[in-house]
């Protein structure tokens, strides 16, 4: 970096003039801005590499509603949800978020659908293995019910062998 800018001084220091006082070697500038930064935005959304008018731009729209669909899955039951289909809506999601990043032209709209898709595919998953792990083990209020119905019977054979001691301790 410093010997780029060191460079650049010392082009400007010897920068030789002509004999009727022009300066040789400078580069040229344009004044005027490029075609694309004088359209309207409309125009440009237009002619874009991923405008309305490509499927770039309409296939993250369309894919929206997987997206939706999910969300409103929330509201149903684990029970009732499928662990293939979510495991699919997951596994698409962070696929193609990553392709959407190497494909030409970049889609950002594409990728973030994509990833919000992993998100949602996540969320039941998981709220799905929550559930059948809940299945396994029993709910929690049974769970609860049976460590006090243990520590009832182990206290109540405590009491029973303390009073069998007490009155063999008595009897000698």
């Amino acid at each position: 970096m410093s010997q780029r800018a060191g460079l650049r001084l010392f082009q400007g220091l010897r920068q030789a003039r002509a004999p009727h006082g022009r300066i040789i070697g400078r580069r040229y500038q344009y004044t005027t801005t490029s075609p694309t930064a004088q359209q309207s935005l409309a125009q440009r959304l237009w002619n874009s590499p991923v405008g309305v008018k490509t499927v770039h731009f309409w296939a993250p729209v369309m894919k929206w509603a997987l997206v939706l669909a999910g969300v409103s899955d929330f509201a149903r039951p684990a029970e009732k949800l499928s662990l293939t289909q979510n495991l699919a809506l997951t596994a698409t999601g962070a696929i193609w978020t990553r392709w959407c990043f190497i494909i030409k032209p970049r889609n950002i709209l594409l990728a973030a659908v994509n990833f919000l898709l992993g998100c949602v595919g996540v969320t039941q998953v998981t709220r799905i293995l929550l559930y059948q792990r809940s299945l396994k083990n029993g709910s929690i209020t049974e769970a609860v019910k049976d460590d006090a119905k243990d520590l009832t019977n182990t206290a109540e054979g405590a009491a029973k062998e303390a009073a069998t001691k007490v009155k063999s301790a008595e009897k000698s």
